[in-house]
């Protein structure tokens, strides 16, 4: 069997496996009659990409790696459908998202079948045939990125490019026990990609595990300088919560989870999870996400589908799909001034939505709250796929991001999927959080291809966070000290307990409220001091500077042990000479809480 995991083909490739024979063996393994794909792609275009390797740099994230994309994302030379014959269309270059996985030293292997022009969430959708669940063929894969989901899941490729309007990048990662990254709106190039809605698309990645789609992701991540973006959020850091406190998970107060199937069970085996993380519950109420929900098929933007294909839709109708048709028709009920109307709405629900995270850091949802049979949906194709886009419709209008992960299986067999939801900037937190998730289990990958290895999950790379800074303190901003919500308020969190290199003298200087020291390197005869390492976002230092008072300042403190990324050297506080002057030495106390302590005593 071939490599499934960045991991796993990596290791192949340390151990002497060529290009040439581990994607072969690939190629065998896509048959003609698989619905999941689109376009195959030939021996001879997958061959020159091969060849293109040995030009390439040994140490490119994806040498060699082989993947696959949605066919509504442009690849050179190879035709995009979106699902639909009469539309095709041969494009001269490669969508943003795929240049940069080839660029990355990635290999090309096919284009997947998908629900028409990315409309459902179900997979049926296709002229191309139904792309049935990993695990039982009688259930929907989901969609609209059915095809992608499908081929990971059974470890035909390691991760395959998706889109998501609506949870096409998260729900089909439900049913095939996937890991499904939706970053931030705008947060991926959209250039070369058939629109479903231009102003709320995103590029999302199927993979195996968290690390790996965090890879991918940071990868066809960051937006183009001539690109549009609508209403990008900026990123945030790479965490959630607020340090010294349990993360708060928002839970919808009902999950209408279907009982029949297990899912209701499954989404209660999830809740009690959390206790795995030291997470606190937090029950919210969730109409005011379903009435954004609401806005986008039964309000105007449905329009921006009708606008990709008006001209095909009023000239062959019978190329399209009979409900995908029916669904982009109702652009018509539509007029500019219902679209700025919905607009307004939209934007008066998202500033009340905007306080509800004060209450919890994280929203966790079912990724779907069912998974019908193919026949149902075939019998109520509008009914049942509406039920599958409950708790995602909302995310993209909101500008959220959100990761799709694996969260066990039913007493049938079926995968249960939960998905966290954050304010949009926050897709590297999200990782960070789904690591987490993903460790605190012991599920197999997919398709119950094989079970995870730490070196499966080791993350390599994050999607973009916000910048932050390191921050050493020794006295007053300290853990329990007075002046410890000057970080909490500006979002820190804790990075180490530790102490200084034995090269500084602690002082408590006179005549400050409240008391604080002051922390000076010496020459000669210094100790160790305990510190506490904070990351801060930098976009928060400045206004914490300004509360410093004089003696007090930052600079640079050595630390007796490297902290992360940073090493050995950390801005932290100092102390100006002259009022070190007549100050008690303290140093012999090892740290400014015992020193707290032993005064107060």
């Amino acid at each position: 069997m071939s490599p499934v995991t960045l991991a796993e083909w990596r290791r192949a490739y340390d151990d002497g496996a060529t290009p040439a024979t581990l994607i072969d063996a690939v190629l065998a393994r896509i048959v003609a009659d698989d619905t999941a794909w689109i376009h195959r792609c030939g021996r001879a275009f997958v061959e020159a990409q091969v060849a293109r390797l040995d030009t390439l740099p040994r140490t490119l994230p994806l040498w060699g790696v082989p993947f696959a994309v949605k066919d509504n994302i442009d690849v050179a030379g190879l035709p995009t459908t979106a699902a639909c014959p009469a539309f095709t269309q041969v494009p001269q270059s490669h969508a943003t998202a795929v240049q940069r996985l080839l660029d990355a030293g990635a290999v090309l292997v096919g284009k997947t079948n998908l629900d028409q022009f990315a409309t459902g969430l179900v997979g049926t959708r296709s002229p191309y045939g139904e792309v049935p669940n990993a695990f039982d063929p009688a259930r929907v894969s989901g969609g609209s990125s059915s095809g992608s989901a499908s081929v990971v899941a059974r470890g035909l490729v390691p991760f395959a490019l998706g889109t998501d309007t609506a949870g096409s990048g998260r729900v089909p990662a439900g049913f095939n026990n996937l890991v499904g990254l939706k970053p931030t709106p705008g947060r991926v190039p959209m250039g070369g990609v058939v629109p479903a809605c231009r102003t709320l698309d995103v590029v999302s990645v199927f993979a195996l595990t968290v690390a790996d789609a965090a890879e991918v992701a940071a990868l066809i991540g960051a937006a183009l300088p001539d690109e549009p973006v609508f209403n990008m959020p900026p990123c945030r850091p790479p965490w959630l919560g607020r340090t010294g406190s349990p993360l708060r998970v928002g839970l919808p107060r009902e999950s209408d989870c279907d009982e029949a199937i297990g899912y209701a069970r499954a989404w209660g085996a999830a809740v009690e999870r959390l206790d795995a993380l030291g997470a606190h519950p937090v029950p919210i109420d969730m109409a005011p996400l379903f009435e954004v929900a609401q806005l986008l098929y039964d309000g105007p933007w449905v329009a921006e589908r009708h606008a990709v294909v008006q001209s095909l839709l009023e000239s062959s109708p019978e190329a399209f799909d009979p409900t995908v048709r029916e669904v982009i028709r109702q652009a018509r009920r539509f007029d500019a001034t219902s679209a700025f109307q919905a607009r307004y709405r939209l934007e008066e629900a998202r500033a009340r939505i905007a306080s509800c995270w004060d209450s919890f850091d994280v929203l966790m949802v079912p990724t779907a709250i069912t998974c019908p049979t193919r026949a149902a949906v075939a019998a109520d194709p509008v009914g049942r796929n509406s039920e599958l886009g409950r708790f995602t419709n909302f995310v993209n209008l909101l500008g959220q991001s959100a990761l799709a992960v694996p969260a066990g299986f039913t007493a049938d067999g079926l995968p249960f999927g939960i998905t966290f939801i954050a304010p949009g900037g926050c897709d590297a937190a999200l990782v960070a959080l789904g690591l987490e998730w993903e460790g605190a289990q012991a599920l197999p990958l997919g398709a119950r291809l094989r079970g995870a290895t730490a070196e499966d999950r080791r993350l390599r790379t994050l999607p973009a966070a916000a910048p932050t800074l390191p921050i050493a303190v020794v006295g007053a901003h300290l853990s329990g000290m007075p002046l410890h919500g000057q970080l909490v308020e500006r979002g820190c969190r804790l990075l180490a307990a530790t102490r200084t290199a034995p090269h500084y003298r602690l002082h408590a200087l006179p005549g400050t409220t409240p008391p604080k020291p002051g922390l000076a390197r010496v020459a000669d005869g210094g100790v160790a001091i305990e510190v506490e390492v904070y990351e801060m976002p930098l976009d928060r230092v400045g206004s914490f500077l300004a509360l410093i008072p004089p003696p007090l300042g930052l600079g640079s403190i050595e630390l007796e042990a490297p902290c992360g990324p940073w090493g050995r050297w950390v801005k932290g506080f100092i102390c100006e000479p002259h009022a070190l002057a007549g100050a008690p030495d303290v140093s012999e106390f090892g740290g400014w809480r015992a020193y707290r302590r032993h005064a107060a005593a």
